[in-house]
């Protein structure tokens, strides 16, 4: 970052992923809050003639509020490096690798994370038949916020997927139990949310006002606490995470600890006002101006 006294911040919103609208949502909530910590702020629609409009703008560091592919798998943080300007989250291996759950899975396999079995199949062998006892669960590999997840019931037939659904993809056994979620800011854990739904967490759960219900911190034992905040550490560590992560979970709570799994870890956790990281924060003492300052001040090239 530049020594300038007003630092100036582009804000990256929008851009072309099935998330977009959330992305626009997280977007105007950080650049105000920026604004209201003393930074000077430029709001970009994220599009094809990105590199341009951050040659005009010249920030001296970019906050990235792009949620899904381009703005979340790498693509953009190639751009940002390039240019030689400092940005948030994440860095291009880490946010490509937690893009592609089967490769995510992967690095939570060899760093002794817990998980449940899942494989890529081809959207043929989806519909042709069962390729996994029920229930399971069909999901793009690369996509964000339960875009396009199919949770598939014993005695269901195989489901028929969405077109737009993409040739490959993953299918997970399901896990039951509670939703819990925990972020990581830096090489701190924050505190654990219970995720309450009338039904399964959705991208209307996820984002729609009244979607869900956040119990936070969780009301679960210390010990599934403790272990979430362990798990999401090593999780952020071990993708190499930078900046604010969030990985989420299920705990069949009838098992006890063997019962948290892990599902994956979100490289730019959502910022709107019913997003579950910026709760977090809050309730350490850190207030939403002061989350996305904290994230500008950590901005950096080769991350």
């Amino acid at each position: 970052m530049s020594s300038r006294q007003s630092p100036k911040v582009a804000v990256l919103k929008g851009g072309p992923s099935a998330e977009r609208e959330v992305s626009l949502s997280s977007g105007r909530e950080c650049a105000e809050a920026l604004r209201g910590e003393g930074f000077e702020v430029v709001e970009i629609d994220a599009g094809e003639d990105l590199c341009a409009q951050l040659a005009t703008v010249a920030p001296d560091v970019v906050f990235n509020a792009l949620h899904g592919r381009f703005g979340e798998d790498g693509c953009v943080q190639g751009l940002l490096e390039w240019m030689r300007l400092p940005y948030t989250h994440s860095g291009v291996l880490s946010s490509a690798l937690a893009m592609d759950k089967e490769k995510t899975k992967e690095v939570y396999r060899a760093a002794g994370l817990p998980i449940v079995p899942s494989k890529l199949a081809s959207r043929f062998e989806v519909e042709a038949g069962h390729v996994m006892a029920p229930p399971y669960v069909v999901k793009p590999y690369n996509e964000g916020s339960s875009v396009g997840v199919y949770l598939v019931h014993e005695g269901a037939n195989a489901p028929r997927l969405a077109e737009e659904m993409p040739p490959v993809v993953m299918v997970e056994q399901y896990a039951p139990g509670r939703e819990l979620t925990c972020s990581v800011m830096g090489d701190k854990p924050l505190c654990v949310t219970d995720i309450l739904t009338d039904g399964w967490y959705d991208y209307e759960a996820k984002y729609a006002e009244g979607g869900s219900r956040h119990v936070c911190p969780a009301d679960i034992p210390e010990e599934i606490t403790k272990a979430c905040q362990d798990y999401a550490l090593k999780a952020h560590q071990a993708l190499g995470c930078r900046g604010v992560s969030r990985t989420d979970f299920r705990w069949d709570e009838a098992k006890g600890l063997d019962g948290l799994v892990l599902l994956e870890t979100n490289t730019q956790p959502g910022m709107t006002p019913t997003s579950l990281s910026p709760e977090q924060a809050q309730k350490s003492g850190i207030t939403f101006g002061q989350f996305c300052k904290w994230m500008v001040e950590d901005a950096s090239c080769d991350r």
